[in-house]
């Protein structure tokens, strides 16, 4: 049994490297998760983030760094635990239920020599709301359904982490929206330490606590979705996590930053770059301004041009272009339907300043 001291985190990467041939996918990555905390691994398409799965899980070998689990080591170039004496359940994306073998039988899968299989069975059942269930076979269920037996049959032998790989990925938008809350409260609930990887922000931000931001192989930033979204870490971060435009800007005298929409002034000095570098007065820098940022107003005596826009219910997403040829985002009340091609008034409301130096800046005007 994996035990662990109250300041040890559950789960911890230590600058692991795994590849594949000559290739490193993964390198020098680290991240920790408290017990009973949920992070998420987000990312485009092939950036790791399932290897990553895959190395904590014991399927693929480690090149450098160490996986410990509750404070013990279980992967390292040196030593590896075997995959099956881990405690860690698997959640993949294309359910892998045994097509033969009832509902029941597949959740009980795992508990095979248990003495409370059965009792066991019949409450993850329950908890997943498909007891009644319980008899029909995979075929005979939604994929909603499949995936919530899958997510019983992984939890039922109580693991000591939960490892899920894009788990809604084949569900649709709607499906996949209400599926992640229900397996929100559900880990919630079970105390159960978890990690999932996907590519869809809103799923991960509706699910974890903890988000780490990939890419090539590297998470570029482990914090939480608030964070993430208001103050990235990096021009990847930013772009990835979230809608925005970057316009651009001069650091001025009194934490100031000079624009073509007016003039920002942020409470704390400009840092330009991912390392926190403070911007001195000169500096060519690229604004980001997030569509809750620009805020439409017919009394303002700046305006821009209706580019596109798109319907969202109860706001528009109005694409929006300034004199100088820059565009920004600017979601709108739906009563204000503007034409494309007309101008309307603008102003920001902001209250920090998320700025990054210009990538075509004189070389020596920052950092």
């Amino acid at each position: 049994m994996l035990a662990m001291a109250d300041s040890t985190p559950w789960l911890e990467l230590d600058c692991v490297t795994v590849g594949y041939g000559r290739r490193a996918v993964v390198e020098n990555l680290s991240l920790q998760l408290d017990a009973g905390r949920i992070g998420c691994l987000l990312g485009p398409s092939g950036c790791g983030k399932t290897t990553v799965l895959r190395a904590i899980a014991g399927f693929e070998p480690l090149r450098a760094g160490a996986i410990r689990l509750g404070g013990t080591t279980v992967s390292s170039p040196q030593e590896r635990v075997a995959p099956e004496s881990r405690r860690i359940g698997m959640v993949f994306q294309d359910h892998a239920l045994f097509p033969h073998l009832t509902i029941a039988s597949n959740v009980a899968f795992g508990l095979r020599g248990r003495a409370d299989a059965d009792a066991r069975t019949r409450q993850m059942l329950e908890t997943v709301g498909l007891a009644h269930a319980a008899q029909r076979y995979p075929h005979e269920l939604s994929g909603g359904q499949q995936q919530r037996v899958a997510l019983a049959r992984a939890l039922a032998p109580q693991p000591a982490l939960l490892l899920l790989d894009e788990p809604f990925a084949n569900l649709d938008i709607e499906l996949r929206e209400r599926l992640g809350g229900e397996l929100r409260l559900l880990l919630k609930n079970a105390g159960t330490t978890a990690l999932m990887v996907t590519h869809d922000q809103h799923e991960a931000f509706a699910i974890a606590d903890d988000i780490g931001v990939m890419s090539e192989g590297r998470i570029q930033q482990w914090d939480s979705a608030w964070r993430l979204y208001h103050q990235p870490a990096n021009r990847f971060v930013a772009d990835f996590v979230g809608q925005g435009a970057f316009v651009p800007g001069i650091v001025d005298e009194g934490h100031r930053v000079r624009m073509e929409l007016g003039v920002l002034q942020a409470t704390d000095p400009v840092r330009c770059t991912e390392h926190g570098d403070l911007c001195p007065s000169g500096c060519q820098v690229d604004v980001l301004l997030r569509p809750d940022d620009v805020v439409h107003d017919d009394a303002s005596a700046v305006t821009a041009q209706v580019l596109a826009k798109a319907f969202r219910g109860a706001e528009f997403l109005y694409t929006l272009r300034l004199d100088s040829g820059a565009t920004v985002l600017s979601l709108v009340p739906s009563h204000h339907n503007h034409a494309i091609g007309e101008r309307i008034g603008i102003r920001l409301e902001l209250d920090h300043v998320v700025a990054f130096k210009r990538i075509d800046a004189p070389p020596l005007t920052c950092g």
